[in-house]
């Protein structure tokens, strides 16, 4: 027997005994993770808008609002939507819209509540042409309900005087506000 077929019958059997006891011992199901699934970040940003603008009108054709954002990010897990530098033309079918803006928002699921953060201002001129301006440095509207409160400090300027308090309700609808405490007022008699 040839030299060459001797090593060849006897390596042959080696390798495939190599061979499989590799297989054996590195399968393909090793590769797979047995590990929990990392859970997920609650806080994982699944979409957002660059310089975004929306705009709403309503049942009869007049604008309800317009607003724009820098920045728009909308988080899975709790359906909120951040916002950058929010900037609202709240018209609600009138000529006169509240201009609301503030530097950070947050809009709840279904948008049922929206939460302006950081240097809220909110402004309206009359159409005697008197502002309003309202500032504070947090508001939570609910936007159905045309409400909004807040717990912060308040500062209302208008065209008589300047009235600041603690913690304040606004029926937008009545164009009425509840001061809620500490409430002080400056004005000037005409």
């Amino acid at each position: 027997m040839p030299k060459n077929l001797r090593l060849a019958l006897i390596l042959l059997p080696i390798a495939a005994l190599l061979i499989a006891l590799g297989y054996w011992n590195i399968r393909p199901e090793s590769f797979m993770d047995d590990a929990t699934p990392v859970a997920a970040d609650p806080n994982a940003i699944d979409y957002y808008v660059i310089n975004g603008r929306s705009v709403e009108y309503m049942p009869d054709g007049a604008m309800r609002y317009e607003m724009t954002s820098d920045k728009l990010d909308h988080v899975q897990a709790s359906d909120v939507t951040l916002l950058t530098k929010p900037d609202l033309q709240m018209y609600r079918g009138t000529e006169y819209p509240w201009h609301v803006q503030s530097d950070r928002g947050e809009v709840g699921p279904k948008g049922e509540q929206v939460e302006l953060i950081d240097n809220v201002r909110v402004a309206r001129t009359d159409a005697k042409e008197r502002p309003v301006v309202l500032t504070t440095s947090r508001l939570t509207v609910f936007p159905d309900r045309q409400y909004a409160q807040t717990e912060q400090d308040v500062r209302i300027e208008a065209a008589n005087g300047v009235t600041t308090a603690t913690g304040m309700k606004a029926y937008l609808n009545d164009s009425r506000m509840h001061l809620l405490s500490n409430v002080r007022g400056q004005h000037e008699v005409r």
